[in-house]
């Protein structure tokens, strides 16, 4: 069975139910769970709304991304899903989950796979500020 179990880019509120279900594995002892949330605030300016945009391959880029991260870690079951649009204070923006035989890798590979995926995968942040001004950042740094 293939240890990718749920890779998606969807513009639909996220659900932590449904990526925590796609990495339920009986060989795992370790299951971490990353969410990413629409906070109130951006370098001590406050934030009133963000919306995300992803370059068409950027679901082909968190595939590559999550095989990486499986080829360099022990686990047993990864999902990653990013949203895109207009999201409001509070709301889901990314889920990645990984299982794995123990605790210390599921730490390790849940890292590497949030990491990598805002180091890599083509999705930009539009970032609205209380005093109307606005900047684009790149999940791509």
């Amino acid at each position: 069975m293939d240890v990718i179990r749920l890779l998606d880019v969807r513009e639909t509120p996220l659900s932590v139910d449904e990526v925590l279900a796609a990495v339920g594995d009986h060989a795992a002892g370790g299951t971490t769970l990353f969410v990413g949330t629409v906070r109130d605030h951006d370098h001590g300016r406050p934030v009133t709304l963000l919306s995300y945009s992803a370059h068409p391959s950027a679901l082909d880029a968190l595939r590559r991304v999550a095989e990486k991260v499986a080829a360099d870690h022990r686990v047993t079951a990864l999902a990653a899903v990013h949203r895109v649009g207009d999201l409001a204070l509070g709301d889901i923006a990314v889920i990645v989950a990984v299982a794995a035989p123990h605790r210390g890798e599921a730490f390790e590979a849940s890292r590497r796979l949030i990491d990598d995926l805002k180091a890599e995968v083509p999705i930009w942040k539009h970032q609205r500020f209380t005093d109307g001004s606005a900047e684009w950042v790149g999940a791509c740094d």
